[in-house]
């Protein structure tokens, strides 16, 4: 049977499954739409979390950035790790205590303002759209290599299987579907991983493999792939980073970005009481940990496997002829997220640091005197996961199995997204905002239309991403952090902060952001920065626009609690109910007493 007809057979029995759930599964309600009845098991509810919670940013791009990256770019295992814990901790169990349907809905009630909730349908929109963007664009890098056709046909394709199930269940479809999705994606994530660490080192567990020795050399895996990417003029892979402030800010960026991002938030309104909520928590931590304390091993082996694919007697000395290159190059070379060109005309590979970096620089003279002329293999990082069992030589089973389980990473993901846009806009917006006199029946038709009209922007949107899946999805967690997060935090723990300050502080928050972004990305012309486009030498105290997010969010805390306190007091009643969501009923507190 041909890998093709492998592909096909995993990823179509994958999509059959998601939308016979859908079919079963169907929302008959609003309640059903938002929060899939209420009555979501906290076991079966961590699992869709965990789903809901690894991306295509997790499972294709995370992995891929960290290969390219090193140590300098684990900050996205620490960030979405501990972010994960802030929102068990401090949101989750009191955002379930309120019991509403939507992250707005508790803003617009807990700040007794319909700007308020409005300011937070915006920010919503905003920040989940960004975040779909990583993930419409990794399923087309999935579809592009492993169903033949080109990325943006398999961003079609992706998109209509999101429109079947996630229009016609709503979360309650969702739900049982990513349960299905996390199975697929975790044992498509670890069986290769198994794979290839028992190839390099000898352990069926990755995340010791990577602290092992590598069979063929003899060293520690680590100072292995050390040698070859330093002999051809990158940076040690274990290097510290360039700036440390930098990296923390991107690390807290990412936290307070995952405890603000609306997906994840509702899947907490779909159990039955505030203690499953905190249940769900725990089980999705264990869930996530079993893809997280893999991902590091599998960027590695990745990277490592592809520079002994260059270079096989492990230096730089005699890369591999163009024509001698191995199968799994020609395969992806077809979708063009792989590309040669021969600068010096000599019929070989040179993969090599060509760029301004310190290191780049500093090999320049080395690579002239060997006659190469630039490098000349371009490979997108978002393929490295996805490329490697074929880079390992694994059966072809192994390759079915992750095309199925990088698809399934996606398309869960973006459907929690696309819900969160579309309950925004069809419970916020229309229902309490534009006409509140619609019928359940009504409301629950402008909750499909608004999914329906969010996937078709999220399709173009993902055909023309600005970024790598991980990246674009880092500007998602920057916009959470600086506009929600917050707005959820003062409402909880506050009850001195107003409509007025929380209006203020998210505007604020969200424009200083967004701007910083647009101007350090190059997004938009700003007379005067043409050439301040992501260029780390003008950057802010070296802040990247991916970590200013953490900053947007000291902007809004420090302009709600001016203008707060520049203001009256919320209401008694708001008071009250601040107070109600943070204690049991019936406790008391010490100073009370």
């Amino acid at each position: 049977m041909s890998q093709f007809a492998i592909n096909i057979m995993f990823v179509g029995a994958s999509f059959l499954i998601y939308i016979l759930i859908a079919v079963w599964a169907k929302a008959g309600s609003t309640k059903d739409f938002y929060v899939a009845g209420g009555g979501v098991h906290p076991v079966t509810n961590g699992m869709a979390i965990g789903a809901d919670w690894m991306s295509a940013a997790s499972f294709i791009s995370m992995a891929g950035i960290i290969a390219a990256g090193g140590y300098a770019s684990s900050a996205y295992l620490m960030g979405w790790t501990g972010g994960y814990v802030l929102l068990a901790m401090l949101l989750a169990p009191y955002l379930r205590k309120f019991g509403k349907f939507t992250v707005p809905e508790f803003i617009g009630d807990r700040f007794y303002s319909k700007n308020a909730r409005l300011v937070a349908v915006l920010c919503l929109i905003i920040a989940s759209l960004t975040y779909v963007i990583g993930q419409m664009a990794g399923a087309g890098v999935a579809f592009s290599r492993f169903l033949e056709v080109d990325a943006t046909t398999g961003l079609i394709i992706a998109a209509v299987v999101i429109f079947i199930y996630s229009v016609l269940g709503g979360m309650k479809g969702i739900t049982y579907t990513q349960v299905a999705q996390y199975c697929v994606l975790i044992l498509a994530y670890t069986i290769p991983a198994v794979f290839i660490s028992l190839q390099l080192t000898g352990n069926p567990i990755p995340a010791v493999g990577l602290f092992s020795t590598h069979i063929d050399s003899g060293m520690p895996i680590l100072d292995k792939l050390n040698q070859i990417i330093t002999d051809v003029g990158f940076r040690e892979y274990s290097a510290d980073v360039d700036s440390h402030l930098n990296m923390v800010l991107f690390t807290l960026t990412l936290m307070i970005g995952t405890a603000g991002l609306p997906h994840v938030i509702i899947r907490f309104f779909t159990v039955p009481k505030v203690a499953d909520a905190r249940w769900s928590a725990g089980w999705a931590l264990v869930f996530i940990a079993l893809l997280y304390l893999t991902a590091p091993a599998v960027a590695s082996m990745a990277r490592l496997n592809l520079m002994t694919t260059i270079y096989p007697d492990g230096t730089a000395a005699q890369p591999i002829q163009y024509d001698e290159r191995p199968n799994w190059i020609k395969e992806w070379e077809v979708t063009g997220l792989i590309e040669f060109t021969d600068k010096n005309d000599d019929g070989r590979i040179q993969l090599y640091n060509d760029d301004s970096s310190e290191e780049g620089q500093a090999f320049q003279a080395e690579a002239e005197s060997r006659g190469w002329e630039g490098n000349e293999l371009e490979v997108n990082r978002d393929i490295l996961v996805l490329a490697n069992p074929e880079i390992a030589n694994l059966p072809g089973w192994v390759i079915g199995l992750i095309a199925a389980g990088g698809l399934a990473a996606a398309l869960s993901t973006a459907a929690g997204l696309l819900l969160a846009i579309s309950s925004a806009i069809s419970h916020d917006l229309i229902k309490r905002s534009i006409n509140p006199a619609i019928t359940e029946k009504g409301e629950l038709l402008a909750a499909r239309i608004s999914m329906a009209v969010a996937i078709v922007v999220a399709t173009y949107l993902g055909a023309n991403p600005p970024g790598f899946a991980a990246q674009v999805v880092a500007l998602a967690f920057g916009i959470a952090a600086a506009s929600l997060f917050p707005a959820l935090m003062m409402g909880i723990f506050s009850k001195r902060i107003n409509n007025k300050g929380a209006v203020a502080g998210m505007l604020c928050g969200l424009i200083f952001t967004l701007s910083y972004i647009f101007v350090y990305k190059g997004w938009f012309f700003i007379p005067g920065t043409a050439n301040l486009a992501d260029t780390a030498e003008n950057w802010v105290l070296g802040i990247s626009p991916l970590s200013i997010g953490s900053i947007g969010a000291i902007v809004n805390f420090a302009v709600a609690f001016a203008v707060s306190n520049a203001t009256e007091e919320p209401p008694v009643e708001i008071q009250e109910l601040v107070e109600s969501v943070r204690y049991p009923r019936g406790a008391g507190r010490a100073q009370d007493h």
